[in-house]
């Protein structure tokens, strides 16, 4: 089983799963995601076998000696929710696509690629998005997600993030977006120690639990590699983080939204590496991530963690 063979099991099937490095289905014989030459020429990456690794030596024999870029993360999922180069917002239309050789890692013993998000650079940026998304949670539905990142590379800015957020790129107001955040901004909210930590990005801030500011008792994360995972429901959320190498998730908090966040005003936009207004300044590195429109029971989240230390990050 995959990731959403999970979720579905637990009876919260998959409305949006991206992954650049293994398929998040075991029946998935797809697209992952696509690849811009310099020439312009496009390919579509697959998988080696159904619910397996991503095809990388096709991008590698593709791009051999020039450069690419990736133009669009497929979604594994019935719902087709694609992500492709975002604009609008702070980032304009000064998007750049992420470098397809920007961070390669071993998965299982195999190489692949991820989703490198470098922060703004001379004005400009990058990240993915889908305004159209569909059987995404809105209002005050439930919704969970996660997402599998680099532990290593981030950075104090706004917002690498990934989930639920605004229609028109815009700061629409508290509760307007529910994302997974992962860094060490402290502008908003912030755990223990210097971080960095995993928060939810509701929209005119980043929180770590119930409070603005400190959390106490959330800790810095030191994995390499980290899951991230954020659930809503009415009057409720939850923060989950663990090491996607090995052992179980941590609940960060849950309990009652913050002070003037219930209900919600989720509208049901999915962004990956920018912020829900296309703030384009942190950096981070994406492999996998996926969404439901349900709050997920303890031991389906218990699940999925199991599945992605199985899979064999940095390994």
């Amino acid at each position: 089983m995959g990731p959403c063979d999970i979720y579905e099991a637990g009876g919260a099937p998959c409305v949006a799963a991206h992954s650049t490095t293994r398929a998040l289905y075991a029946a998935y014989n797809g697209k992952l995601y696509q690849v811009r030459r310099a020439d312009k020429a496009l390919l579509d990456i697959g998988v080696l076998s159904p619910g397996g690794i991503a095809d990388a030596s096709a991008q590698e024999t593709f791009c051999a000696n020039t450069k690419c870029t990736i133009s669009r993360i497929y979604d594994q999922s019935p719902k087709k929710n694609d992500l492709t180069l975002t604009s609008g917002g702070w980032i304009g239309d000064r998007a750049k696509e992420s470098d397809a050789f920007g961070i390669k890692i071993k998965l299982n013993g195999k190489t692949v690629y991820g989703i490198r998000i470098t922060g703004e650079t001379n004005m400009t940026g990058n990240g993915y998005r889908n305004n159209q998304a569909v059987g995404t949670a809105e209002g005050d539905a439930p919704e969970s997600m996660y997402m599998v990142v680099n532990g290593k590379n981030f950075n104090d800015k706004c917002c690498f993030d990934y989930g639920n957020a605004e229609r028109n790129s815009l700061n629409n107001g508290p509760g307007t977006m529910e994302a997974i955040y992962f860094g060490n901004c402290t502008a908003w909210g912030r755990g223990e120690g210097t971080g960095p930590w995993v928060m939810a990005d509701l929209e005119e801030g980043l929180f770590s639990g119930k409070n603005r500011g400190l959390n106490p008792g959330v800790k810095s994360i030191t994995a390499d590699y980290v899951t991230a995972m954020l659930k809503g429901k009415p009057h409720t959320m939850a923060i989950k983080a663990g090491d996607s190498q090995a052992g179980p998730l941590t609940t960060v908090y849950e309990g009652a939204y913050p002070s003037g966040y219930d209900p919600m005003k989720k509208e049901g936009a999915i962004i990956l590496g920018t912020g829900g207004d296309n703030s384009f300044a942190a950096v981070g590195d994406f492999f996998e991530g996926a969404m439901t429109a349900a709050y997920t029971t303890d031991s389906t989240d218990d699940a999925v963690q199991a599945n992605i230390v199985a899979a064999g990050y940095g390994r």
